[in-house]
């Protein structure tokens, strides 16, 4: 049957309550169940419609341009199958803390709880990773639940809400609202809390700032280094947030990940204060709870975030704040210096000492390949300074984690869900964003195969991506843990991989093979030049992430090369 072409219909008001919020980007796979949607999109020129190939590379594209814009990423799906493979996503965003609308075409509504094709109770499939999921009842309360959805997904610690709509409510004529949500007010710490902190601050000698992915915002990065500058405070970054405090300044004392030396970690812990902003204190910042002490941390402790769901949920701080982290930090900033003379300085030069220890580029080992973090330091050395480095899940990426030296507006885009396929969608989604400055894209063979296919709307779009695969035949990450625990005994980790420099030529994508650390200085400089989508494939070796003398052999390479 032919719709006529209603301006009016519940569908328009959906999307005019997103366009009056400021999205202007979509990402979908088109499906029948949402046909509705989708036609009143051609409606709405200024709402960029992207077409995705899997609906797992549209979920971490939404989440990728959430990070970047503050705004709710949207991604558009079709009921059972789509949700399904949309739900990685929705998982990714829940532990980035990212603002996220998944909307999922239902089935009709007579159908509804009848076990109708590809029909799923999407309150039970994502209840526990989103913080709200809707399933819209009539057409005239679309338009409302999408304005609730925008604030719901961007209030407290920002997440994924899932917006549920039958076929049959998208075509309706109904008002269309004129409605936009106002953000909420930054909360200021009360003045005798910044007291009470600054008498902290005042009594001690070796205070340390944790500080976690809420900075990540306008004015965010520089009220937090106005206040380490001004405390003399030394900084460690939380999971994954690197790009929040210039790794090259004197202050900087390192991060908290999968892989922080214990001696790092002890050196943190001999602290005497630590101020938590703007994290949420979770198992890898933390160490697996163990630093600070949990539940009771043995020095003082100050939470601060906009979310009084995780303040002092895990760990009993002398001082909890939900207030916004930037404007506490701003606050703290303005109040008289309380640095300790020598003694504050010579715990941050010793924090500091210990991170150019820990970030020294290693001399690279492996003869069965390139060592990926040759790659890296290649890499680093002709970055531009606004280059987005946008990371796959893998062994190779922990060399950047490691050794590149991030100053902002040099980002990282890593996942903190640590879900492999999230690299290229959002390399793809950060170029669309960001359309001047240079964006690589970090890959292992894996993690490249499950959405790498994402990498066809970067060349339709020419957009100028630099994609760096790194080929070891084999699941790197799973492999090193097999190595420790079961050496010698490999079962499912390797992998035949395609000559992924002719598949990205037949999405009509330049490429290059590079099989000696010699040759990547120039491959490297003609992928960053480029101003079409660019791919080297890096033959890496397996044995330089692998503990030294455990057997590291292989899958077989089982494809030619198409040199």
């Amino acid at each position: 049957m032919t719709v006529s072409a209603d301006p009016n219909t519940s569908a328009h008001a959906l999307l005019k309550v997103f366009a009056a919020n400021g999205i202007d980007r979509v990402f979908v796979v088109p499906g029948e169940s949402y046909l509705g949607v989708l036609d009143a999109l051609h409606d709405f020129p200024q709402i960029d419609v992207v077409t995705c190939r899997h609906e797992s590379g549209a979920a971490f594209m939404a989440g990728a341009d959430a990070r970047l814009t503050g705004r709710p990423g949207v991604v558009m799906v079709s009921r059972g199958p789509g949700a399904t493979n949309a739900s990685i996503g929705v998982h990714a965003a829940q532990q980035d803390g990212v603002p996220m609308i998944l909307l999922i075409g239902q089935v009709p509504k007579q159908d509804v709880r009848k076990e109708a094709f590809q029909e799923i109770d999407y309150q039970k499939m994502f209840g526990s990773m989103a913080k709200w999921v809707a399933e819209v009842g009539t057409a005239e309360e679309l338009a409302t639940a999408a304005f609730k959805a925008i604030r719901v997904a961007t209030s407290g610690t920002p997440g994924p809400v899932v917006l549920v709509v039958p076929e049959d409510v998208q075509q309706a004529s109904v008002a269309q609202p004129d409605w936009v949500a106002v953000p909420d007010s930054p909360a200021q710490p009360a003045p005798a809390t910044l007291d009470r902190i600054q008498g902290l601050l005042a009594q001690a000698h070796r205070p340390l700032i944790i500080a976690g992915g809420a900075f990540n915002r306008p004015g965010g990065r520089e009220a937090l280094r106005r206040l380490a500058e001004r405390h003399t405070i030394p900084v460690a970054v939380s999971f994954r947030q690197h790009d929040i405090f210039p790794n090259t300044h004197a202050l900087y004392a390192g991060d908290l990940d999968l892989a922080t030396p214990a001696a790092q970690v002890a050196a943190f812990n001999s602290s005497d204060l630590i101020l938590a902003l703007g994290t949420r204190l979770g198992d890898i910042t933390t160490q697996g709870y163990t630093f600070p002490c949990h539940p009771k941390p043995s020095q003082a402790l100050v939470h601060c975030l906009a979310d009084p769901h995780i303040v002092n949920q895990h760990f009993a701080a002398d001082v909890g704040l939900v207030a916004d982290p930037a404007a506490t930090a701003h606050a703290l900033a303005n109040l008289p210096a309380t640095g300790q003379g020598l003694a504050r300085d010579d715990w941050a030069a010793s924090l500091r000492a210990i991170q150019q220890r820990t970030a020294a580029w290693p001399e690279p080992v492996g003869d069965d390949g390139v060592p990926f973090v040759s790659v890296v330091r290649a890499l680093a050395a002709q970055a531009p300074n606004d280059v987005a480095l946008c990371l796959d899940a893998g062994t190779f990426a922990a060399p950047v984690y490691r050794h590149f030296p991030f100053v902002y507006p040099q980002r990282l885009m890593a996942s903190q869900s640590g879900a492999m396929g999230y690299g290229t969608p959002a390399a793809i989604a950060t170029q669309l964003r960001h359309p001047d400055r240079k964006v690589v894209c970090l890959v292992g063979d894996g993690g490249f195969l499950m959405t790498g296919n994402e990498m066809a709307a970067a060349a339709e779009r020419g957009l100028p991506v630099l994609f760096i695969v790194s080929n070891n035949n084999c699941y790197g990450s799973i492999r090193l843990h097999q190595a420790r625990t079961y050496p010698g005994r490999y079962v499912g980790t390797s992998l035949s991989s395609p000559d992924f420099t002719m598949m990205a030529r037949a999405f009509g994508v330049q490429a290059e093979y590079v099989t000696q650390a010699a040759q990547l200085d120039a491959a490297i400089a003609r992928g960053l030049a480029a101003d079409r989508p660019y791919l080297l494939e890096v033959k890496t070796s397996l044995a330089a992430i692998l503990p030294a003398g455990v057997s590291h052999a292989a899958g077989v390479d089982l494809l030619p090369r198409g040199e």
